[in-house]
């Protein structure tokens, strides 16, 4: 089972910057499409931001377009979200997940990460 490690959240002000990092052991990594979720105490889990297999194409959710830059490195098997501008409601356990192929859009996540808790003040 692929194992999936998220890191770089924390306290941050309103308006700050962060980026989160995702580290995955999958050995075929550069040949599936990833994505970022993120969920807030009593919410459902909702979908953030998504990367196909190269990093030639990207989607997001309405409420982070802008502000959220999702990339990857697929020689460190890593993929990475850069927020600008946090809010408030950005707080959230920030989740990555892998897919099942390369197809796109990404319509099935199979493996997911513990999350990284990220807490904006204001």
């Amino acid at each position: 089972q692929e194992q999936l490690v998220e890191s770089g959240g924390g306290l941050v002000q309103a308006g700050d910057s962060l980026r989160l990092s995702c580290v995955s052991n999958r050995r075929t990594f550069s040949a599936y499409g990833m994505g970022w979720f993120r969920q807030a105490p009593g919410k459902d889990r909702e979908f953030v931001a998504a990367i196909n297999w190269n990093g030639g194409r990207t989607t997001y959710t309405d409420s982070v377009k802008g502000r959220f830059t999702i990339s990857r490195d697929n020689a460190k098997n890593t993929v990475s979200l850069q927020i600008i501008s946090l809010k408030s409601e950005d707080t959230a356990v920030y989740y990555c997940a892998s897919s099942l192929g390369t197809d796109w859009p990404i319509y099935e996540y199979n493996y997911w990460g513990q999350g990284t808790q990220v807490t904006v003040a204001s």
